[in-house]
Order: C-alpha cells, then sequence, then structure tokens
C-alpha cells in the first residue's frame, strides 16, 4: 500500500535541530505557515536497514517544470495525487536529476561539513536567516495530534510531515510503502537570487527500476546506474520550432558507448507518457540521431520532460526543461 497522505508542506523554517542520539536519527525542522500553523519536518540522515549512510544529491540550481506546478509559498500543506501532471515527485519518472549523480554520507560525525546533517543545516540555516526563503518538503502528512505537544519544538498540536526522501524500490519491511508519484524532497526558493534548491535522500537498499504501478523493485534491472553505463543519451531537443503549428519538434540522442547500439525496440516518451519508437538500425559510436516528433509524442512550451527507455521498457535515461529555456523561439534546449 503506497503513502496514506502524500503532498507538500509550503512554510517558512524558523528553528532546526540535529538529532545524532536516537535509534532513527533526523535532522529536525521547525516550519509555520502564513495561517500561523506549526509543522516539523522529520528529515532520515541514517537508515535503519543496511547499509546505513543515505544516498544524497543536492542541486543549487535546480531547474524543473515542478517549481511552476507548486502551491503559494507559505500556504501550508497540500495533499497530492500520486499520479504524473501535478506538482507530485518521483525520482525515476519525473527526470528531477540523474541518479548516477548521488553520492553517500555518514549521518552524524564530528567537525564541519562531513555528514548529512551539516549539508542539511546549510541549507536550512541560510532559509532561517532569509524571510523571503521559502521550503516546500514532500512527503506524508501527520497530525494534527490533538492536545500533544510536538516532541522536539514543543508546539501544539503535534503536526508534521516525515518520509522526506525516495519511497519506492523498498524491499523487506519497508515494501508496503512502496508508490509512484510520491518520491519526498526539499525545494528551497531563494527569490532574492531567482533560484532553486532541491535536496533530494534516498537509501541505498531502494532499487532504481520500479513497477509502473506498485512501485516495487523489479528484480530482473540493473541497481542504479553509474556515470559511464549509459549507451545513449538524450543530447538536444528542439523544443519551440519557428513557425507555426504544427511545429517540427525533434529530439537529439547520442551514441556514448563504444560499439554500435541497435536502436530496435528502443523508445522516447514525453511527460504525458506518449512514447515514440527510434528508427530501426544500427547507431554507430560516437555519433548522434536526431528524430522528429510524432506518434503523439509532444514536447509542450510550457516545460516538460523527455525519457529514452531501452527495448526492455527500463528507463536508461532522461532530462527535464522549463518554459523559460523554451521560450525562445528556434533555440535548440541543450541537456
Amino acid at each position: 500500500m503506497p503513502l496514506k497522505n502524500y503532498g507538500v508542506l509550503a512554510a517558512r523554517a524558523v528553528d532546526r535541530r540535529r538529532e545524532g542520539s536516537s535509534d532513527t536519527p533526523h535532522y529536525q525542522i521547525h516550519l509555520t505557515d502564513d495561517a500561523g500553523t506549526h509543522y516539523r519536518a522529520a528529515v532520515n540522515v541514517e537508515s535503519q536497514q543496511a547499509p546505513s549512510e543515505l544516498l544524497y544529491l543536492a542541486d543549487d540550481n535546480f531547474r524543473h517544470p515542478v517549481t511552476e506546478l507548486l502551491p503559494p509559498a507559505g500556504s501550508g500543506w497540500t495533499a497530492l495525487p500520486s499520479q504524473p501532471g501535478a506538482s507530485s515527485l518521483d525520482f525515476i519518472r519525473g527526470n528531477l536529476f540523474d541518479p548516477a549523480s548521488m553520492r553517500t554520507l555518514p549521518p552524524d560525525l564530528p567537525g564541519a561539513d562531513n555528514d548529512l546533517a551539516d549539508l542539511l543545516d546549510h541549507y536550512v540555516q541560510r532559509t532561517i536567516a532569509d524571510p523571503t526563503a521559502a521550503v516546500y518538503a514532500f512527503g506524508e502528512r501527520w497530525g494534527p495530534e490533538s492536545g500533544k505537544a510536538d516532541k522536539v519544538f514543543g508546539f501544539r498540536p503535534g503536526n508534521g510531515v516525515h518520509d522526506i526522501h525516495m519511497n519506492q524500490g523498498s524491499s523487506g519491511r519497508f515494501r508496503p510503502d512502496n508508490g509512484v508519484w510520491q518520491d519526498g524532497a526539499l525545494l528551497l526558493h531563494l527569490p532574492a537570487e531567482d533560484r532553486w534548491v532541491a535536496v533530494f535522500l534516498a537509501f541505498q537498499s531502494q532499487a532504481w527500476h520500479t513497477d509502473d504501478t506498485t512501485g516495487h523493485p523489479i528484480d530482473t534491472a540493473p541497481p542504479r546506474p553509474r556515470d559511464d553505463e549509459e549507451p545513449l543519451r538524450i543530447m538536444a531537443a528542439l523544443v519551440n520550432p519557428l513557425g507555426p503549428a504544427p511545429e517540427a519538434e525533434t529530439v537529439t540522442v547520442l551514441n556514448a558507448s563504444p560499439a554500435p547500439v541497435n536502436l530496435q525496440g528502443w523508445h522516447l516518451a514525453d511527460q504525458n507518457l506518449q512514447t515514440l519508437p527510434l528508427p530501426a538500425g544500427q547507431l554507430p559510436p560516437g555519433t548522434t540521431l536526431t528524430v522528429p516528433a510524432g506518434n503523439g509524442f509532444h514536447l509542450g512550451n510550457r516545460g516538460g520532460t523527455i525519457t529514452l527507455l531501452d527495448p526492455n521498457g527500463l528507463k536508461v535515461h532522461g532530462v527535464s526543461y522549463t518554459a523559460r529555456q523554451a521560450q525562445r523561439e528556434g533555440q535548440t534546449v541543450t541537456f
């Protein structure tokens, strides 16, 4: 069964606390919304399932169309449907980042700038100091807990969000929490700098190819990819061609491997899950192929995603582009 109360909290950070001695250490954030409601965001910094160190990726200049779908800053809790097309997150299908770029960090060590709590503190302390900064915490809601004070910050009633990490591909006792389009994350908006910061967390025990309905691991699929393992990559897209509709949109694919790749059975998919087969034939090493859109496959000018699927239907590479990147007519977006 997937998460029961998935959504996003839009609020402002006012305090934080590190936990290094508990059985399940978290980095705790105290937030308030514009209505004066208090919340606690409990961010895992260590896994209960070996290996204990979490995978993380911090993007200091996050650009993705999801930022244009979020509820207003400070608006509090918003329940989200676990499906594409809303501001729901999916680490695999949403093309939020390259999984091969994730690294591990210990939860809490003596010294500065050497653990996951330090990394979170770097960003959260900045949002606390900036009254214009907005925090978006994706995960599962708990509370309000009538008559009960929050166990960390003491406000009443207890209220908050947890599971601020990948919520699919789990096994063992965490398998019942699996689902698609229900991943957790922290997105931080810094209006004064006109940029977003994103922090993504996952457990090393989680699989990176999951069933499109259940979010359970696909046992026959390979593990999380490394930087050098993708034979084909999406290099560019002409999203907003010159001229009136229907536009001649294209996607350019590169064979980065040292050997030819047989394109039989390979597909592209847009954000609406419409697929486009690649032309059958061999793509020599080091060469590119420009594929015209069609067959229902469409690249919208308001931002979108493009995913490359192998003959088994597994994601090999994925990219995203924003409305700002697509606004210049005739400009090719590169990835």
